[in-house]
């Protein structure tokens, strides 16, 4: 098949590699042509993938028209602060046939919205495929196995994705609920801030069970208020996605919560960092939608006064122990 990717990042990379390794002709876009260019000549994409090779075979594009050009299948994947400008980028271009695929794990950060509703409408075309599940593209990269859920309220679509996307590393459940999957996948981040917060400050297992735990109370009550299934959090997408994000040292949101514990400054944090912290920008998404549907959710608000508020690690743990006793 004829497969572009829109995004360069290490995510988009890890999925055009995954694909061209199945014999599909892929297309990566990237939005910077010098950067295009020095990918092309290295052969590699050390800014986002360090140290995994790019095969020749795998086609480089800074053109909007040539990257789609007569591709049956578009994987979205820019972080989600810039997907309504990129996608939007490709409204007219992209065949209306084609199986689009959003593989961008997040809320968009003026709207509100999930990533999938936002492609059908600047494309034009629908519904679209949520992708997500516990799947750091450095270990996708490598080939190592990985079990992911595709979401989409057309039970066929998601059975292509699902056909297209499995091999013998890499599995692919179906889902009818991508509002549960893609919001599963845009408050693990928030979650997994609180978490390297408690591991930088020194905590131990018992603290980060109790936040992981928690936190899935928190995205199951957000879940439903957003008219999610919470059943669909027990899944790949929330469960599986939130530990392996809270855990991993792969992980960048929970890099910057444990840089965070340790009494770093928000924007300092961000300076320093080339790769994207999806986490940082909702939790102030998270924090609106739960302000607006009346979810109670206080490990996510900590973490939004930690990155807004000018809250430091010591006030928000004797905030979070503090709370008024209640049944689990």
């Amino acid at each position: 098949m004829k497969i572009a990717v829109i995004g360069d990042g290490g995510w988009g990379t890890a999925n055009a590699l995954l694909l061209t390794s199945y014999g599909h002709e892929v297309t990566i876009w990237g939005a910077f042509p010098d950067y295009i260019e020095e990918m092309r000549r290295t052969g590699r994409n050390e800014r986002y993938l360090k140290g995994v090779l790019l095969p020749k075979s795998l086609n480089l594009t800074a053109d909007r028209a040539e990257a789609v050009k007569g591709a049956e299948v578009v994987v979205l994947a820019p972080p989600s602060k810039y997907f309504t400008s990129v996608v939007g980028g490709f409204k007219g271009l992209v065949k209306g046939d084609a199986l689009v695929v959003s593989i961008t794990k997040g809320l968009c950060e003026k709207t509100n919205r999930r990533m999938t509703d936002l492609a059908e409408e600047l494309l034009g075309i629908g519904p679209v495929v949520a992708l997500a599940g516990p799947s750091h593209a450095e270990e996708v990269a490598r080939g190592m196995p990985t079990t992911v859920v595709a979401a989409c309220t057309d039970e066929e679509k998601a059975k292509r994705v699902q056909t297209i996307w499995s091999g013998p590393n890499f599995r692919v459940y179906t889902s009818d609920d991508p509002v549960g999957v893609e919001i599963g996948g845009a408050v693990k981040n928030v979650l997994a801030i609180a978490v390297g917060c408690s591991d930088g400050r020194g905590f131990g297992d018992n603290t980060r069970a109790a936040l992981i735990t928690r936190g899935l109370v928190e995205m199951k009550r957000f879940v439903l208020a957003y008219g999610g299934k919470p059943e669909t959090l027990s899944g790949l997408a929330g469960v599986g996605d939130l530990i392996v994000t809270c855990t991993s040292t792969h992980s960048r949101n929970h890099y910057v919560g444990e840089r965070l514990g340790r009494g770093e400054h928000i924007e300092d944090i961000l300076k320093s960092m080339q790769m994207v912290a999806e986490g940082v920008w909702n939790a102030k998404v998270v924090h609106e939608i739960a302000a607006r549907l009346g979810v109670e959710m206080p490990i996510c608000e900590l973490v939004y006064a930690l990155c807004y508020g000018g809250f430091n690690a010591c006030d928000a743990v004797q905030t979070m122990m503090g709370r008024e006793l209640k049944p689990e």
